[in-house]
């Protein structure tokens, strides 16, 4: 019984495939289940021999909705992914309830522009935190950019580029710039390349008619390690520091798996 404070059987009530192996979950959220915009938590599925696999997603709903909503992406040879493409509303999906990761505004101090940077399925706490109000009252511009190999990959693509939210004021929505960058094709209205070559090149800056300045920006990162590692390199190289507890810095970086 102990066991079970620590975690609930959800109910499905939604799924969308964006591809054959892109897809989102909706559930209804565990009743205690507190987290801050930006953080991520446990999902769970009985495996083979009735043990729970657990794996981590960052939420995409912000902690005022009572549906939970996860971006995941199918590995094929992975134990967790391949049986959540299989659900159907109705069933039950086991959510921990305790959230985890430091991705959250709370790592900045001051700041005008916030970039939220991502590749893949690290685009998910940032639509978190799009749907949270405090953002829109703190930062004067927001710029969002969402990196993927090929252009059917873009999910969430005209949510964000006609953004709106019910707990967002309307008036704020001006604030926000999104782009999106295809690394394997050319793509009509997308950036070509990947993020790290977009800031070398000053692309992404001119595609954005904003300049990066350490003083004003503050930087979020979220997608696949080699990103992470290659922009915390580019950053770090430019001035950034990356964000501490004890020291807060322009910089917050978070792998996606």
């Amino acid at each position: 019984m102990q066991a079970q404070t620590k975690y609930s059987p959800q109910t499905v009530t939604g799924m969308h495939f964006w591809t054959p192996t892109i897809f989102s979950i909706k559930t209804t959220r565990p009743p205690g289940l507190q987290f801050t915009a930006g953080q991520f938590v446990r999902l769970g599925l009985p495996g083979d021999d009735g043990e729970l696999i657990w794996r981590a997603y960052s939420f995409v709903n912000s902690p005022a909705e009572d549906t939970l909503e996860f971006y995941v992406i199918t590995i094929p040879e992975g134990q967790l992914t391949p049986r959540l493409a299989t659900l159907k509303v109705g069933d039950e999906l086991f959510v921990d309830h305790t959230a985890y990761g430091f991705l959250t505004l709370d790592r900045f101090t001051g700041g005008e522009d916030l970039w939220l940077l991502a590749t893949g399925t690290g685009l998910a706490p940032f639509i978190s935190i799009l749907r949270d109000p405090a953002v829109w009252q703190r930062f004067e511009r927001i710029f969002v950019v969402h990196s993927v190999r090929w252009e059917r990959d873009l999910a969430y693509y005209e949510a964000l580029r006609h953004f709106s939210h019910p707990d967002v004021d309307p008036a704020l929505v001006h604030k926000l710039r999104f782009a999106v960058s295809v690394t394997r094709e050319q793509t009509p209205g997308a950036l070509y390349g990947r993020i790290t070559s977009l800031l070398s090149s000053g692309e992404l800056e001119k595609a954005m008619g904003a300049t990066l300045d350490p003083a004003t920006s503050r930087i979020m990162v979220c997608g696949n390690p080699d990103m992470i590692k290659e922009l915390r390199a580019w950053f770090t190289g430019n001035g950034y520091a990356v964000s501490r507890t004890a020291t807060p810095g322009p910089l917050v970086l978070e792998k996606q798996w």
